[in-house]
């Protein structure tokens, strides 16, 4: 009896909305990083000023993602759906999806 092998994943290709893929990932693990360090302190008893000035740095930083993500979403699925006369439907979940992320700040 001979064992098949499984079929070899396919290659992840980056689309035309990740330009910013790199960037965008090694911001999420910094900030998991910056967060992993602000559990620590809450734990240790540090100073409450410390930890909101850490906790304001991460927002900050999730905050400088997101507009990378907003970048690639205009530049690749807008633009896209602009091109294809379906901008309508874009545009209003691009102003819904932006309301939601300005009202949770």
């Amino acid at each position: 009896m001979t064992a098949t092998a499984a079929p070899a994943a396919p290659a992840r290709q980056r689309a035309a909305g990740q330009r910013h893929e790199t960037q965008i990932l090694s911001r999420l693990h910094k900030a998991t990083g910056q967060l992993t360090g602000i559990t620590r302190m809450y734990e240790d008893g540090r100073y409450c000023i410390d930890i909101l000035d850490q906790l304001a740095a991460v927002n900050a930083a999730i905050d400088a993602v997101a507009l990378l993500v907003l970048t690639d979403h205009v530049n690749a699925c807008v633009r896209e759906a602009i091109d294809a006369g379906n901008a309508d439907e874009k545009v209003e979940e691009l102003v819904s999806t932006l309301r939601r992320y300005v009202r949770t700040r």
